[in-house]
């Protein structure tokens, strides 16, 4: 049997051709048009909320304002956005997460987050350091859970500077696990055993206290 190849595609190029097609698409250029309008409206779809703008937008980057869409494409896309034109993370359900030229000079925020993320975080740390002898796993860890944890409890204008500011916590929680081995064993390096006990006494409020981390408690 001959395969059957369909080209239609390719008449929507073409000089002179319709810029609609059976199937409904239209041309990004013809947005703005009365008929589109007409269309948009009677779907339902409010053209000037911010989740159709971010859509559109996204839309005519992607194709350097070219190319082609329908109704259901924009409706499905706005579905991906909250009412504030903000991309919802797929994966966690989330708004906030994704660097923009909106954010961008935020991201790298030193903010206060609550003391139950920095708790959970300096368990983790500890619980991984002593399992991995001090080696960074990035197959076992679950450490993405509990900066799931703590964007969720922060408001999506400070999800990105809540990591970062968590990420210096855990970065400081492991490098005192580190001063306190090497203190028992000079020799110690990732991947050697840790000497029993190694960690005893060594507290999250010990760690922040030394590295002045006060104006970031909540």
């Amino acid at each position: 049997m001959p395969m059957i190849m369909d080209y239609g595609f390719l008449l929507q190029s073409m000089p002179g051709t319709s810029k609609t097609n059976r199937t409904g698409n239209f041309s990004l250029s013809q947005l703005n048009s009365s008929s589109v309008q007409a269309q948009l409206k009677a779907a339902g779809i409010d053209t000037g909320s911010k989740q159709y703008q971010a859509v559109i937008q996204s839309m005519s980057a992607a194709g350097n304002g070219a190319g082609y869409t329908n109704i259901q494409a924009i409706k499905n896309r706005m579905s991906r956005y909250d009412k504030d034109g903000d991309y919802i993370c797929p994966v966690t359900g989330l708004a906030g997460l994704v660097v923009t030229e909106k954010n961008r000079a935020e991201k790298n925020r030193i903010i206060p987050i609550p003391e139950s993320s920095r708790d959970e975080m300096f368990e983790l740390t500890k619980r991984e350091f002593l399992r991995e002898n001090g080696v960074g796993n990035g197959d076992t860890t679950n450490r993405s859970d509990v900066y799931l944890n703590l964007y969720r409890k922060m408001h999506k204008n400070d999800r990105l500077a809540a990591g970062n500011t968590l990420e210096q916590y855990e970065r400081a929680y492991t490098q005192a696990f580190v001063n306190a081995v090497k203190a028992v064993n000079p020799k110690w390096k990732p991947g050697d055993l840790i000497p029993e006990g190694a960690l005893d006494g060594i507290t999250r409020e010990s760690i922040e206290n030394q590295q002045n981390y006060v104006d970031m408690r909540i």
